[in-house]
């Protein structure tokens, strides 16, 4: 039994995502609380598998809550946003830097026409998440200097990279994030991303991409050109890949594996292009999704990079492609983006 704890200010809200949770026999509410000093006060007392929170809530907002709880109690956390606002999609990506693992969107009423699909998407997220070890985030103290650490180097015989293609899924736009933010502002190559995340985010997760790392991070648009120190993001429901002029390719072909867009199909057409200047990374997420397009990445002589199990938050993608045989290197999150700036240099070892 998954024992959850609901956060929210609305009792109407409360009782919606009750009703819905309850409904699923695998799952228990245990609780309900209204503001986030309440959430973190019930976490402690009770203990639950995972958290739906809230996010703007009186006394303690739940970007506030989460970061006190991951210090205290660490839990999985679910932020339930009610809107797909651009101002609420970036508070809400906000509280994946202090823990929370997911946000989705608050299912609208019962007789809304969209309700069966995002309860069975709440429902779902839930199921999967609560099984996330989650690990204890600290308090922030004054940072120590430390010896810089060596680069990563790239493997004997590799060619200097020309473009990466980036995946991901849950957990996805944190680690994002993270790695985004360890490349340089004059980061040589373009970059390409598919991740996948509730329709109507993606133009705030790349908002708040762009204002949280030195690159230059939007949504990609139809026959754009690919330049250094820019990082383009699959738009809702449009596979991302690259047109025979190498400029941006945007398609509305059937979905791959149920996904639109589809990590094998940019894998596929970056390694299709690229060759063995491919650099393709597969972080954090659900599924298997990328694993066939990684085969044209190492098949034309590209290199593979997945996320390694201990700093993903679903081993999922990654986890697939590492047993397909498909991965050169599995690294701590990390060690990434020095990997990718060695990649980009053609550094040898």
């Amino acid at each position: 039994m998954i024992r959850v704890l609901i956060v929210d200010d609305s009792a109407t809200a409360r009782t919606l995502l009750a009703s819905i949770l309850a409904a699923d026999p695998a799952i228990q509410v245990v609780g309900e609380a209204g503001d986030g000093l309440e959430a973190i006060a019930m976490t402690q007392q009770l203990h639950p598998d995972l958290v739906t929170m809230d996010l703007h809530m009186p006394r303690l907002d739940g970007l506030e809550a989460t970061r006190e709880i991951m210090i205290t109690t660490p839990t999985p956390i679910v932020i339930i946003t009610g809107t797909t606002r651009l101002r609420e999609v970036k508070e809400s990506l906000e509280t994946l830097r202090v823990g929370a693992l997911d946000v989705v969107v608050k299912p609208p009423g019962p007789k809304s026409p969209g309700f069966t699909v995002a309860a069975e998407h709440l429902v779902a997220t839930v199921k999967a998440l609560s099984q996330v070890k989650v690990v204890r985030h600290w308090r922030p103290v004054a940072p120590v200097p430390t010896a810089e650490s060596a680069p990563a180097l790239v493997p004997r015989g590799a060619v200097r990279g020309r473009i990466v293609a980036i995946a991901a899924s849950t957990g996805g736009p944190a680690a994002l994030q993270s790695l985004l933010a360890g490349l340089p502002a004059d980061f040589a190559l373009p970059i390409l991303v598919v991740q996948h995340i509730t329709p109507g985010f993606i133009s705030g997760l790349a908002s708040w991409l762009n204002a949280t790392t030195a690159l230059h991070v939007k949504v990609a648009e139809e026959g754009e050109r690919l330049t250094p120190r820019t990082v383009l993001m699959a738009p809702d429901h449009r596979h991302l890949g690259i047109s025979g002029r190498g400029t941006v390719l945007l398609s509305s072909a059937a979905p791959i594996g149920g996904f639109r867009p589809s990590a094998s199909f940019l894998f596929e057409s970056v390694g299709r292009t690229f060759g063995g200047g491919a650099v393709a990374v597969i972080l954090s997420g659900m599924g298997d999704d990328g694993v066939e397009g990684l085969q044209t990445v190492r098949r034309t002589g590209g290199r593979v990079i997945a996320q390694d199990e201990t700093t993903s938050v679903i081993f999922g993608m990654p986890g697939a492609a590492v047993a397909a045989g498909l991965v050169d290197l599995v690294e701590p999150l990390p060690s990434i983006a020095a990997s990718l700036v060695a990649l980009a240099s053609g550094r040898k070892d």
